[in-house]
């Protein structure tokens, strides 16, 4: 049915609420089955207590994909969710539920349906004694709008960490805002690094002393501990692993501890545990394919010396490019298996392939800065060590730079120019 004319008094209510649908999340540029996939794995696998506001952010998504039936179909969960697990602030926790309501009922044209949404949220914003008919100020709704954002990716991360922090003001002790919170600026620290993977450190301590029964956020603690202090950090790891809570989440961070810390063969059994509840994960594949990778690398230092290890560096080859397209077939925009890819391809010589896996995140659009900034320092660099184009390598260098957004890419960016300029240097004093 197509969608009712913008102007009139119902949409003119329905942009004032607090929902998915006025929260600017984007709409278009979007894989929206990977993004659906991921919601469902989170729902299925990730034991947590904040389960009502995925099913809203679930119900947003279906309706994007015009699957409004599918759309009410998670908003009722969510509501089932309420009355079981949130009954003493029903009303509250059910605001931002209406409010899709509303919207998804407009968009089929069902006018009736919506206006009794919209009159839900004005009696309780009139028992909540808000100064709006259809608007109200609460941390929990700033909660909920995080944990969407969270959904869609790192463009949307300090977003996110705001509303998390601006839900903290009011209720600095509250179990999920503080989880919210610690994962927003974890996911910063790893996007932009530098000083935000310190600042993340103690909100993720806290998180974890407020809900000690959370494996996830402990993986996540564990992984950042692992650089300043290995040891507490793996028992962090071990507690995760024991708990038996969350268990494909944390056997995926399980095997991020391990590959950071070498123990390839520990990365690999952990990410294999991972895949067989998730055979669909982009993440996990890539993951997997990384793991190899790192082989690759590792046995490429002994293989000269060791002809008969060629056949086991091929096999090792072989499931690295195996994992990283599967990680860009369940996640056609994901950049950095694109890129790992191009990188594999690089090191087996065959750069043909290795220039279109470039060329194909060269000319993405929509992308995080650091993303952007991720793209040219290695497509730089590819052209430096492979192509042996130093033209190209600081041509691409300095389009990276171009990207102002402090980032621990831009650094590296900075030190490319440099050593490339100082053996430009070096070659012009020995041609003299």
């Amino acid at each position: 049915m197509s969608e009712v004319s913008e102007k009139n008094p119902t949409r003119d209510a329905l942009v004032q609420l607090r929902c998915h649908f006025t929260w600017d999340l984007p709409r278009g540029d979007l894989d929206l089955p990977d993004l659906e996939d991921r919601i469902l794995q989170e729902i299925t696998f990730l034991g947590t207590k904040f389960s009502v506001g995925i099913y809203s952010t679930l119900a947003y998504v279906k309706h994007l994909r015009r699957q409004n039936e599918g759309a009410l179909e998670s908003l009722r969960k969510a509501e089932e969710l309420i009355q079981q697990d949130h009954a003493d602030q029903a009303e509250i926790q059910s605001l931002v539920v209406w409010g899709n309501y509303a919207w998804i009922y407009y968009h089929m044209g069902r006018l009736l349906e919506a206006q009794t949404y919209l009159d839900k949220v004005e009696e309780s914003c009139m028992t909540l004694s808000s100064s709006s008919r259809y608007r109200v100020e609460l941390p929990e709704i700033d909660c909920e709008e995080g944990w969407a954002l969270l959904k869609f990716g790192g463009r949307y991360y300090e977003k996110a960490r705001d509303c998390f922090q601006k839900a903290l003001q009011l209720k600095p002790d509250n179990p999920e805002f503080n989880t919210g919170f610690a994962i927003a600026v974890y996911r910063l620290g790893e996007c932009f690094r530098g000083d935000l993977r310190t600042v993340s450190l103690e909100p993720l301590r806290r998180a974890v002393r407020l809900n000690p029964e959370d494996a996830y956020i402990k993986a996540l603690l564990a992984l950042r501990l692992q650089e300043q202090n290995p040891e507490e950090g793996e028992r962090y790891i071990e507690e995760a692993l024991k708990a038996g809570s969350s268990q494909p989440y944390v056997f995926r961070y399980a095997a991020k501890f391990y590959r950071t810390k070498r123990s390839l063969e520990k990365a690999l059994h952990f990410s294999k545990l991972a895949l067989q509840e998730i055979p669909s994960s982009a993440f996990l594949h890539y993951q997997m394919g990384l793991c190899y990778k790192d082989q690759m690398i590792k046995i490429k230092r002994t293989v000269k010396n060791q002809p008969q290890r060629r056949e086991l560096l091929d096999r090792i080859i072989t499931s690295a490019l195996h994992h990283f397209k599967k990680a860009i077939e369940y996640k056609p925009r994901f950049v950095l298996a694109y890129m790992d890819l191009a990188k594999m391809y690089a090191e087996t010589g065959d750069y043909t392939n290795a220039e279109e896996n470039f060329q194909r995140v060269l000319h993405m659009e929509k992308l995080e800065d650091v993303r952007k900034q991720e793209i040219h320092y290695n497509y730089g660099r590819f052209q430096e060590f492979h192509r042996r184009s130093e033209d190209n390598a600081l041509h691409h260098y300095l389009e990276g730079l171009k990207v102002e957004k402090e980032t621990y890419v831009r650094s590296l960016l900075l030190t490319a120019v440099k050593k490339l300029d100082a053996k430009r240097l070096h070659q012009s004093r020995d041609d003299m």
